[in-house]
C-alpha cells in the first residue's frame, strides 16, 4: 500500500493508523499549497482528481480516498488491534457517529481559518463554532481514556489530528483541560510519534 499525504493535514490520521496497525507501506508527501505535485514529481491530480489528501493506493492498484473510509478499511484489515469495533455492532455505529462529527463539525469548520481569502467575520464565526463543538467533546471525554472508552480507535487518531490544528490558528485547547490531557496522552503513543517524525512535524529520534 501507499499513502499520499500532506504534512499535518487530515492524512496524518491514516498515517497514524498505518503505524498503529503495523502495516508495511510506502508514503509520499504532496505539495498542496504550491505545485500540487508529489515529491517524486507526479501530478497529484492524476492520482486523485479531487485534489486533496489522504489517498491510499491498495496493493492491487485500486485507489481509496476520504479519511473515514481509509481509516475504517485499515482498521478492518487488522481487526485484532481493535482500532474499530466489529461491523454490524452498535459500537461500530458509535464510531461512525464520531467520525461524521469530527469530519463535518470540526474538520470542515477549520477550513476558513486556513483560507487566505476568507473574511474575518467568517473566520470569527468558524472559530466560535469550533469552540462550541470542542466544549461538547471535552464533556464526552470526561472519565474516559478515549472517545469510545478504553480502546484507542481510528476516531482518536482523527480527533488528535484536528486538535493539533489549533496551534496554527490561535486556538488554545488548554481552555479544556480534558482535551489538553487527551491530546498529550495520544501524542506519546509510539505510532503517533512515528507518523509525526515521518511527516517532519517533530524531530527524528
Amino acid at each position: 500500500m501507499k499513502l499520499y499525504y500532506a504534512p499535518g493535514a487530515c492524512s496524518l490520521a491514516p498515517h497514524i493508523i498505518l503505524e498503529e496497525g503495523g502495516f508495511t507501506y510506502d508514503s509520499e508527501a504532496i505539495d498542496l499549497r504550491g505545485s500540487r505535485m508529489t515529491i517524486s514529481g507526479k501530478d497529484f491530480s492524476e492520482i486523485n482528481p479531487k485534489g486533496y489528501v489522504p489517498v491510499l493506493v491498495l496493493d492491487d492498484g485500486q485507489v481509496l480516498t476520504e479519511g473515514p473510509a481509509i481509516n475504517q478499511y485499515l482498521a478492518d484489515r487488522v481487526a485484532e488491534k481493535k482500532l474499530a469495533p466489529a461491523n454490524g455492532t452498535l459500537e461500530r455505529y458509535r464510531l461512525q457517529e464520531w467520525l461524521a462529527f469530527i469530519s463535518t463539525e470540526l474538520h470542515k469548520s477549520f477550513s476558513p481559518l486556513f483560507n487566505p481569502a476568507a473574511s474575518e467575520d467568517w473566520k470569527k464565526a468558524s472559530l466560535e463554532n469550533i469552540e462550541r463543538r470542542l466544549e461538547y467533546v471535552a464533556k464526552q471525554l470526561a472519565g474516559k481514556q478515549f472517545l469510545l472508552g478504553e480502546n484507542f480507535t481510528i476516531a482518536d487518531a482523527y480527533l488528535f489530528t484536528v486538535l493539533g490544528w489549533g496551534q496554527y490558528v490561535g486556538l488554545d485547547i488548554g481552555k479544556w483541560p480534558a482535551l489538553k490531557e487527551y491530546h498529550g496522552r495520544i501524542f506519546m503513543r509510539p505510532s503517533v510519534q512515528a507518523a509525526l517524525m515521518a511527516e517532519g512535524l517533530i524531530p527524528s529520534a
